[in-house]
């Protein structure tokens, strides 16, 4: 970058360095600093602290950070692969593994930690194994599944890395067992009492615990694999063996240019992040601040922001760090606050445990009961978001009634403003209640005011609290005409068994309707029937794409897309598509879903085109409607050398099946036939992997505008299964979404999101899995194809004129430019295009 007059070297490209540069970058307005990085691992930044999640999508894009290789930013050199070997500070440069040497300014140390393996015999064997990377994980499944369903995996260390990566080892197929030397799991989150539950719900969740023992020794057996030693005498065969026993600043380099280190290691900076040498500083979880290493993502944050405020010329100082944690671990809530072991002196507990219900609760409070210190949940934390900020301020009440069942009656507003909401981003209730004073009138436009909720999550449902509780009321009314929501209506309709507009207004609206509900109450009548879309009162209905079964384009005229099931379609049919194309003057464009658009049609010759296509044997592709519009494929195990399922067999069964199911939105599949994944599954609604023993199920995805991943739903289904969960899914999304909600914002909007869906579609935990079957069932069996019912039906055709007096060879509204390269519409009164 020409202006940039410094430049700062930044060791290490994980959450902490990737949040200092995106800080730097987004202050510097004199652009002063060009910043180089150094990446040694072979992807930019993504998202450690969702390591687990890899697990089964096995897809490294799903936990990459947004923007994390700054695209169009000349100023950020992003260097992957590329190791820092040596410091000189008096010179001050940095020599990196391919033997470049780059001169710094201002250079920060942001290598994180490494996994601290305990120098037990036989620990450096080839089937033992860290959790920190992706590539660990890697390594781990294919030795999980060389070794088989069920084999055994021992995990050393049961505190919170160690039990998710026993949890991940239970995802693989395998049978877990975690060592802990400690008397408790996570014994520096949780207590005797917090322990022991979470002992019991993890154990019935099919881990086996084993604390309060070492381990003495590893050593291979007979069996090919692991014999693990315990301090007790007892012993362990197992496949593979993972240490998770802690972890170590990573301050090798530093310690070899000469910096201070701390006594525990560690980068020894200032409150400034600044190291014994002015000109180096260190971030994150390398760092000891004042002598103190953090290794959690929020004062690894804030130690990034100081940083970029300081080489700006700022004063900023590391604010201290909020230690507390939340998290789910196997579908068990855990979480710690504050002074969580009752340390400080004179400290009282209140504890409420239902051991039948499988929840812990203990607040420590002062010895006056006034002031909250800190507490321990585990099995429901839910009472985390209130709690949490009150520490160290007094109570709003006793402090039983804050963790008793009835301790939702104590609100938000207890808390006062400088209470910290989001302890990622360090975002405050006065921060966000700011945001909604000055308009901010949803969790969407909180997150893009504030960045709360924008990491982890966790405080979403605080921020919707605060929305309430400022008086921001997000009316569910569809429109003027509609005080329901479209879920409502759904549920009228179907209870009531309404089939027209006039009837449901007249009863549930008022007044006529208008350009939003009627299009609403077309699809929920539809969706609820087989009758045709243009079938009596509905035809007034629809918008201009439905009305004529096509969708329209910039000159007026309408593009018309066959259906093509999972991509396939005959030779015979590609020359019928060609003829139509060649004898209407169509232009002709490949879709990213597999299909042929057809472009440039009018009205009138709408019903001859589709007679062509649908005597060929092809029907509507419902390109024009809020409904199913693609199943896209890879050509899986009938062709591909890697492909382990028939993914066009399963797409083209999935499109037959859930074809012209009208829904609040579009909605479009993905099958891919391995993990390859070049059907891009991830970036649809509905997303089938295969996998060696059946399919995974993503949901939740698209792409558009505000593109997103899908999510795992479930693992290794037999071909019944993905359908009935499927089925269950679409008819769930018609029947709860608001109007134009897509799958991915309708997920996000879930109470309990991804959990809740799961427990509804997998678990049936509403009891009506049967019905949303049923209901799916029942359009399979009436599906008629649109476009043969308008062929069949002299009224319906009757629609299909561009004027009422037309002539019927052409309109004159209408016109093209095809002196180019391609055939493009021309707008009346509007020159062409090289004009």
């Amino acid at each position: 970058m020409k202006n940039a007059t410094k430049n700062a070297v930044v060791i290490g490209h994980g959450m902490v360095g990737h949040r200092f540069v995106e800080a730097l970058r987004s202050r510097d307005e004199a652009a002063e600093w060009k910043v180089t990085v150094l990446c040694e691992e072979a992807l930019p930044a993504y998202d450690r602290v969702g390591l687990s999640s890899y697990v089964g999508a096995w897809d490294h894009k799903e936990l990459a950070l947004a923007g994390n290789d700054y695209p169009g930013d000349a100023a950020v050199d992003m260097r992957l692969g590329v190791r820092a070997d040596s410091v000189d500070r008096e010179g001050r440069t940095v020599a990196t593994s391919t033997g470049e040497v780059i001169g710094y300014d201002a250079l920060v140390f942001a290598t994180g930690s490494y996994p601290f393996v305990p120098p037990i015999t036989g620990h450096d064997l080839d089937k033992c194994f860290v959790y920190r990377t992706l590539d660990d994980l890697d390594r781990i499944r294919a030795r999980a599944e060389a070794a088989g369903p069920g084999a055994v995996g021992v995990v050393v260390g049961g505190g919170l890395l160690g039990l998710e990566a026993a949890n991940a080892l239970k995802k693989l197929g395998m049978t877990p067992h975690v060592i802990e030397f400690a008397p408790r799991l996570m014994p520096l989150q949780v207590d005797e009492g917090g322990g022991a539950l979470l002992a019991r719900l993890v154990t019935d969740l099919g881990l086996n615990v084993h604390t309060g023992v070492g381990t003495s020794s590893i050593t291979e057996n007979d069996s090919a694999g692991l014999t693990v030693e315990l301090s007790d005498g007892n012993t362990i065969d197992a496949a593979l063996l993972v240490f998770s026993a802690g972890v170590r600043p990573q301050d090798r380099l530093a310690r070899e240019s000469g910096l201070d280190v701390g006594e525990r290691g560690g980068i020894l900076v200032d409150a400034g992040c600044r190291t014994s040498d002015s000109a180096v500083f260190a971030i994150g979880e390398c760092a000891a601040v004042d002598g103190r290493c953090y290794g959690l993502v929020a004062p690894g944050y804030s130690t990034a922001e100081v940083v970029a405020d300081r080489l700006l010329g700022g004063a900023a100082e590391f604010p201290g760090a909020d230690m507390s944690t939340k998290l789910k671990l196997m579908g068990v809530d855990v979480a710690s606050f504050g002074d969580a072991m009752a340390a400080t002196p004179g400290a009282l507990e209140v504890v409420f445990s239902d051991a039948p219900k499988g929840t812990y609760a203990k607040l420590v409070v002062s010895d006056d009961a006034n002031t909250l210190l800190g507490g321990i949940l585990v099995g429901d934390a839910t009472a985390y978001s209130l709690l949490r900020p009150l520490v160290g301020r007094e109570l709003p009440g006793d402090p039983g009634s804050l963790i008793s069942p009835v301790a939702e009656k104590v609100g938000i507003g207890a808390l006062p403003d400088e209470a910290e909401i989001c302890s990622c981003n360090g975002v405050t209730k006065g921060a966000i209640c700011g945001a909604i004073a000055d308009g901010a009138c949803d969790v969407a436009s909180v997150k893009s005011c504030t960045t709360a909720g924008t990491t982890c999550g966790g405080c979403l449902p605080s921020i919707k609290q605060l929305l309430a509780a400022s008086g921001v009321v997000m009316s569910k009314a569809l429109c003027e005409h509609f005080g329901q929501s479209r879920a409502e209506l759904f549920e009228i309709v179907r209870a009531t068994n309404t089939r027209t507009f006039s009837s449901l207004i007249a009863k549930y609206g008022t007044g006529s309707g208008c350009d939003i509900c009627k299009p609403v109450v077309a699809s929920i009548l539809a969706s609820t029937s087989s009758d045709h879309i243009l079938d009596g009162e509905q035809a007034s209905l629809q918008d201009t794409n439905d009305h004529f079964l096509a969708n329209i384009q910039k000159n007026g005229t309408y593009s018309v897309v066959p259906r093509m099931p999972g991509g396939e379609c005959t030779p015979e049919q590609l020359i019928v598509i060609g003829e139509v194309a060649r004898d209407f003057g169509l232009y002709t464009k490949v879709t990213g879903g597999q299909r042929i658009d057809l472009f440039g049609a009018r009205v009138e010759q709408l019903p001859a085109i589709w007679k062509r296509l649908v005597d060929a044997g092809m029907e509507s592709g419902q390109a024009y409607g809020k409904s199913l519009r693609t199943v896209k494929s890879c050509v899986g195990s009938s062709w591909c050398r890697y492909g382990v399922q028939d993914s066009v067999g399963m797409a083209v069964d999935l499109e037959n099946r859930y074809r012209g199911l009208r829904s609040p939105h579009k909605i479009k599949f993905g099958v891919s036939g391995c993990a390859r994944e070049c059907a891009e599954a991830r970036g649809k609604d509905v997303g089938v992997i295969a996998t060696e023993h059946g399919w995974n199920l993503y949901v939740g995805g698209n792409g558009g505008q505000s593109p997103k991943h899908a999510q795992l739903l479930a693992s290794n289904l037999d071909d019944a299964t993905l359908v009935s969960y499927i089925d269950r899914y679409l008819m769930f999304y018609v029947r709860t979404a608001d109007r134009l909600q897509r799958t991915a914002p309708w997920l996000d909007s879930l109470d309990g999101g991804l959990d809740h869906l799961k427990a509804v579609v997998c678990e049936d935990s509403l009891g009506i899995g049967a019905e949303l079957e049923a209901d799916m069932e029942r359009h399979v069996a009436g599906y008629k194809d649109e476009w043969a019912g308008v062929l069949e039906d002299e009224e319906k055709l009757g629609r299909f004129v561009s004027f009422v007096n037309a002539p019927a060879e052409s309109d004159p509204t209408i016109s093209f430019d095809d002196t180019g390269r391609r055939k493009v519409p021309v707008l009346m009164g509007m020159p062409k295009i090289g004009a």
